[in-house]
């Protein structure tokens, strides 16, 4: 994975993450409070890979926090660099998980309300991003029920002059924004599947079992489907021939997205229809220029 850096402000940065999970916090009447320097900071990095990073911070705080809790995120320039926190005062993680929080698809115990889908892949994500811009990430609690504490330190070198990009903006895709249809059963990878697209600007819609996915595709008429192979009943092979069966989805492009990954699955994904096979944990690199390639006329 290569970093696309760009001079950015910081302002914009945290903007852009707060708009794309503001309307899940302000569903579960939540309380946010954004912190930023009043004085200008310009940062060259990854904007749309740290944006989702901030994002994905942000959304776990929703989700471990009760309905009228508060977040709160806060940017400053530190003598060791940038750093960047997402505090809560939610259900907070018992000491014996501290150190395993960022490990993909971690569990907390139930104390983490095992049916809001745990900790899971976005903190690995989140800790993967970080580390290639050359920072770190850690976690605080307290304890259960006393909230948490994620914090991001960046190089102090990454903190530059102004560049041509104008204020505010966070780079976006443009033209090359898709409907995307993600089937996937694992609720932790959709979520950061769905947020990372989210980010990447496309109109995303998420399904959580083949079941459902051709009556949805059918209702959305989706340009690129991002599909499951190991779902429960039926699996990603005999949706992708259902897709390429339907009108609505005929000229879609099919994208696996699966933890399959050896020659044998490749050619049975691509006699089903994908037309591209992504082994996870996906390289959002790889993923983004899968989905924003020229379409089929």
């Amino acid at each position: 994975m290569v970093l696309q850096k760009s001079v950015v402000r910081l302002q914009g940065l945290v903007d852009s993450a707060v708009e794309v999970v503001r309307p899940i916090i302000d569903k579960c009447e939540q309380a946010l409070e954004v912190r930023v320097p009043a004085e200008d900071v310009w940062v060259e990095v990854d904007a749309v890979r740290l944006s989702q990073v901030l994002g994905n911070l942000l959304n776990n705080a929703s989700k471990f926090t009760p309905r009228g809790g508060s977040i709160a995120i806060e940017a400053r320039v530190a003598p060791e660099g940038l750093e960047i926190s997402v505090a809560d005062d939610g259900v907070g993680i018992a000491p014996e998980l501290l150190g395993s929080v960022f490990d993909l698809f971690s569990q907390a115990d139930s104390s983490l309300d095992r049916a809001q889908g745990g900790l899971g892949i976005g903190l690995s994500l989140v800790k993967g991003l970080v580390e290639m811009h050359g920072g770190v990430v850690t976690a605080r609690s307290a304890g259960p029920g006393k909230g948490s504490r994620f914090s991001i330190r960046l190089p102090l070198a990454v903190i530059t002059a102004p560049g041509p990009v104008p204020k505010g903006d966070v780079p976006a895709i443009g033209e090359h924004a898709r409907r995307v249809l993600v089937v996937e059963d694992s609720a932790d990878a959709a979520e950061a599947m769905e947020l990372l697209l989210n980010q990447l600007g496309h109109d995303v819609r998420v399904v959580n079992d083949g079941a459902r996915a051709v009556e949805a595709a059918r209702a959305f008429r989706p340009d690129v489907i991002l599909l499951d192979i190991g779902l429960p009943g039926v699996d990603g092979y005999e949706l992708a021939r259902r897709f390429r069966a339907l009108d609505e989805t005929s000229g879609a492009r099919v994208i696996a997205v699966t933890g399959y990954g050896q020659p044998s699955d490749r050619a049975r994904s691509s006699a089903a229809g994908f037309d591209h096979h992504l082994v996870k944990p996906v390289d959002p690199a790889k993923l983004a220029a899968a989905i924003r390639a020229p379409l089929a006329a």
